[in-house]
């Protein structure tokens, strides 16, 4: 058996991303996820881009703020204490509009984990 408590706010924000991203599947010793902790301010998105992934589900748990989430049909607007589902190989960009009044703080899981299996989605190549 193993425990692991990881301190979130220990953990040191990942340089060069438009928002605060805390990684933390290595600091929890997770193996079969990526789990990570997005802060963004009114304005900022969470991903580096408009993306897809190839082969990993992300799931996406308001803790506070809305988010939004673009994708080629339309803007969702998800509120704290929900869920959004993004299956592999559907474009999305989630983001904190530029008009709301708060921050908003994410809690994203992805598997399985993936690196480099993110591909960048322009909806103008429609």
């Amino acid at each position: 058996m193993g425990y692991r408590v990881v301190d979130v706010d220990s953990v040191e924000p990942e340089s060069g991303r438009p928002c605060e991203c805390r990684k933390l599947a290595e600091p929890g010793g997770l193996d079969a996820a990526a789990i990570n902790r997005f802060r963004a301010d009114p304005g900022e998105q969470l991903p580096l881009a408009y993306h897809y992934h190839q082969t990993q589900q992300e799931a996406f748990y308001v803790l506070d703020g809305t988010l939004a989430v673009e994708t080629p049909e339309r803007t969702y607007e998800v509120p704290a204490d929900d869920l959004f589902v993004v299956d592999p190989e559907s474009p999305q960009r989630a983001y904190n509009p530029a008009d709301a009044d708060e921050p908003v703080t994410v809690l994203a899981v992805g598997a399985p984990p993936a690196s480099g299996d993110a591909v960048a989605y322009d909806p103008d190549d429609e």
